[in-house]
């Protein structure tokens, strides 16, 4: 008999792998972790997923299923001592005859490295079938020496439908309020599950709460109605760590679409985050590397906007300066896109890490002494580029070594076709003449004019 005391979550527990709602990718038919179960027999599993995807209730329900010794531990609370503890019950003939424990350790991510070694040798040995649950990414906190004994398994938010199948079940057995004269419409069901966005804990304690607390009316019911609901005015609970996996997913998805020329995907994640408290300037930093690695040369406007909403971000703050990232968010999303100069100076850089590139040229170099033109030649045959029409005059500027080597290579969208017609001549030009020069006296004295490139 359930105790009535306990949460409506706890009560509610699946028994067995059939009353778990949800997670069919892992748990439906023909799935291997099925398999296993068909055998009564486990490996060492990490689940991983957002809070009340069920992590806690699938480790319940494995070890029933197994007819494992069962133990629980709190990463938050426990340490090498509890460890060792329940390392030394596995090896007890007279309390474990198997020789084998389903040790669960919630929020294991929380163990140190210490703590994560000392479970290695009886997981290596088959002593401790552990099964770790995780809200965080498992590859980022969980050490690779125990990742490589255990097999992660991602449990997912459940969907809205889910969650309403969970409620519906709360409201029908004995273990919930099967015994309440509970008066609820679909709408309002649909309401919670929204509110929970995927967590069936939050549901069961919501609907719970309004159970509990709503009085009888006058023919003896428990009526949950729509304006009770309203007048909660709960905002749509999403999970969103600022310094956990959540917040650089985020990120990534919110530079991807104003890569990707959505608007309205960036300013939807631009909300999310700042709906979370994300650090608003850290947001504007992010506007400024997209506007110069992503738009570019394609609109040269883009970068000294996003620098002027950073420093307005800065200066103005929350709440206002959401309308500031929201204008450049739009901004640079809606512009023609080229990543040339990013492609330019990795592809530089690339070169400069594993080539022999030679000395700068000689006439480049600056002669502040005398005697380094005449006798180094340092700044001997440079031409000064304003001395010529159009500022334009043809010579080598790369080291011989790196001669005819071209990095920045003008796409077509946007401001780099005008720049690419201009740049392509302007190569060919200095290309032919710079050629003629060093066949001839080593200098170039021929002059371009710029207007008839």
């Amino acid at each position: 008999m359930a105790n009535l005391t306990e949460p409506l979550a706890v009560r509610l527990r699946p028994q067995n792998i059939n009353e778990i709602v949800g997670q069919e990718h892992i748990l439906g038919e023909g799935t291997w972790l099925r398999r296993l179960l068909s055998k009564q027999t486990l490996s060492s599993l990490i689940l991983f997923g957002p809070p009340g995807s069920g992590k806690t209730t699938l480790a319940y329900v494995l070890a029933k299923t197994c007819s494992y010794p069962f133990r629980q531990l709190n990463a938050v609370t426990a340490g090498v001592k509890e460890i060792k503890e329940v390392i030394s019950d596995s090896q007890n003939v007279f309390t474990c005859p198997k020789g084998q424990i389903l040790l669960f350790i919630d929020e294991i991510h929380r163990f140190n490295k210490a703590q994560q070694d000392a479970l290695l040798p009886a997981v290596e040995n088959g002593n401790i079938i552990l099964i770790g649950a995780t809200t965080e990414n498992p590859f980022f906190e969980v050490n690779k020496a125990l990742l490589s004994r255990s097999s992660v398994l991602e449990l997912k938010a459940l969907s809205n439908e889910a969650v309403i199948k969970v409620l519906q079940r709360a409201l029908n057995s004995a273990c919930g309020f099967g015994n309440l004269p509970v008066n609820i419409a679909a709408a309002e069901l649909n309401k919670i599950a929204v509110y929970a966005n995927g967590d069936v804990r939050r549901a069961l304690n919501l609907l719970e709460l309004l159970v509990t607390t709503t009085p009888y009316s006058a023919d003896g019911q428990i009526i949950i109605s729509a304006e009770m609901l309203d007048k909660l005015a709960l905002p749509v609970q999403y999970n969103y760590d600022r310094t956990g996996e959540e917040h650089y997913n985020n990120t990534s998805a919110y530079i991807k679409s104003l890569r990707g020329s959505d608007p309205d995907a960036a300013i939807f994640y631009l909300a999310r985050a700042l709906n979370a408290g994300e650090d608003p300037e850290f947001l504007a930093r992010r506007l400024v590397i997209c506007a110069s690695e992503d738009v570019g040369l394609a609109n040269n406007q883009a970068l000294p906007l996003a620098v002027a909403a950073l420093q307005a971000v800065q200066q103005i703050g929350m709440p206002e300066a959401r309308i500031i990232l929201a204008h450049a968010s739009i901004y640079i999303a809606v512009s023609p896109k080229s990543n040339t100069a990013y492609k330019a100076v990795n592809a530089a850089l690339a070169d400069v890490k594993s080539k022999n590139t030679g000395e700068i040229p000689r006439h480049l170099l600056n002669a502040p002494i005398s005697g380094m033109q005449e006798i180094l030649g340092y700044g001997k045959g440079y031409k000064y580029a304003h001395n010529y029409p159009g500022g334009l005059v043809a010579q080598q500027f790369l080291p011989q070594e790196m001669a005819g080597t071209i990095y920045y290579e003008p796409g077509t969208n946007g401001q780099e076709e005008k720049i690419k017609k201009w740049l392509t001549a302007w190569r060919d030009y200095c290309k032919n003449q710079v050629a003629d020069d060093l066949a001839t006296t080593g200098n170039n004295s021929k002059i371009v004019d710029n207007n008839k490139i």
